[in-house]
């Protein structure tokens, strides 16, 4: 398959859930996507969101908030991996990622009901530091995927969930089911009956054995292709523009930047404080010193599921406008998330707005690009594009 060809020509049919995660969320495949598929499809986000949004009334995650007394909270059993992986980035960031900043949030005016007006007691009470509930100490797990909590406890996952939610979803396009979705008594591949899914396929007959789809979930991508697609990396000042390109084959591709969900609040007649949803969780406050990052992980092809590939990592710092210099940064082992590479690069791409990438590549397998308030950019050796 030729490289310069369209994804639209490559992949023709579109499966649309337009309400998925508030977002939307676009799957591309060469074949269509059946009826039975699609149908799990819609059934596995359903329950996902009926588990973990809570922006949503009937959500699990809701019914923790509203629990004055707390409780014992028993999560479906795909809820592990995601518990590991926010155990793994509060440890390795400090506490500066953590699943209780949806308190934070919800002070600052990112509520269900969206308001996006400031709680007058939120400079008092913002951050693990002014005594908000922390993961691990006032959200306890027990037996795996049941939170053992002490009072009401606002959790948000929107730093991993969404990505989560691609990686469970990548896995019914490649003929595997989460424990949220019902098992057939005989499953079998679902998107096309001719087709099967072969571990060790060559490049030459993959796109013949191999579920070839990719899923958009905005800033979300998980890409499992015989030839790479090409990624814009936007701009953060000008959605309408790029300031450079990727390429990617198979491996997740997420992006994050406070530009498409910021507010501003009046805190004098001539002042007025930017927030947006990209929080330390140590103190509580808006990132400042990040404009956008991009996060790639790669994955095994041969594998029946995703698998980060590890590999040393050099970062290049370099300025739009000035060139480039190098630092080495210490190569290390990839922390256990194979079969969950969207989730590790989403978490990643977040974790770059409050964690240092030479501290971050020291846990998990990942190539990077970040954007500073300052216009200048940091760029692992690995990352598949380059800035303009």
């Amino acid at each position: 398959m030729d490289a310069s060809v369209s994804l639209v020509q490559r992949m023709p049919y579109t499966t649309a859930f337009p309400k998925a995660l508030g977002t939307g969320l676009l799957v591309s495949t060469a074949r269509p996507v059946s009826t039975d598929l699609r149908a799990k499809m819609e059934r596995l986000i359903d329950g996902y969101e009926h588990v973990l949004s809570r922006f949503r009334a009937d959500s699990l995650v809701t019914r923790i908030g509203n629990a004055e007394h707390g409780g014992h909270f028993d999560f479906p059993n795909w809820a592990g991996p995601l518990f590991d992986l926010y155990d793994t980035l509060y440890d390795v960031t400090h506490g500066a990622i953590d699943p209780c900043v949806g308190e934070d949030l919800i002070r600052l005016g990112y509520d269900p009901m969206l308001s996006f007006t400031v709680a007058t007691d939120a400079v008092e009470r913002l951050g693990a530091l002014r005594g908000r509930p922390v993961w691990g100490h006032d959200v306890v797990r027990s037996d795996g995927t049941t939170l053992v909590t002490h009072g009401s406890v606002h959790l948000d996952f929107g730093a991993c969930g969404k990505g989560y939610l691609v990686d469970l979803l990548g896995g019914l396009l490649g003929g595997l089911e989460p424990s949220c979705v019902p098992r057939e008594p005989h499953p079998q591949h679902a998107m096309w009956k001719d087709s099967a899914h072969t571990a060790g396929a060559t490049d030459s007959n993959r796109e013949n054995t191999f579920p070839e789809f990719v899923i958009d979930a905005g800033s979300d991508l998980l890409v499992h292709t015989s030839s790479p697609i090409r990624v814009a990396l936007e701009d953060p000042d000008d959605s309408s523009r790029a300031v450079g390109v990727a390429e990617i084959r198979d491996g997740a591709f997420c992006a994050s930047a406070p530009s498409r969900r910021h507010w501003e609040v009046a805190v004098g007649e001539r002042t007025h404080l930017a927030i947006h949803h990209l929080l330390n969780a140590v103190d509580g406050l808006p990132a400042q010193q990040t404009e956008a990052t991009w996060t790639v992980v790669r994955v095994d092809p041969s594998s029946s599921r995703p698998q980060p590939q590890v590999s040393a990592q050099t970062v290049q710092r370099s300025s739009l406008a000035t060139g480039t210099d190098s630092t080495n940064v210490d190569s290390g082992s990839s922390a256990a998330f194979t079969d969950f590479s969207t989730a590790l690069a989403d978490g990643l791409a977040t974790a770059l707005f409050v964690a240092d990438p030479n501290g971050l590549s020291r846990v998990f397998a990942f190539d990077c690009a970040v954007l500073d308030a300052d216009r200048h950019a940091t760029i692992s050796a690995g990352f598949p594009g380059h800035f303009f």
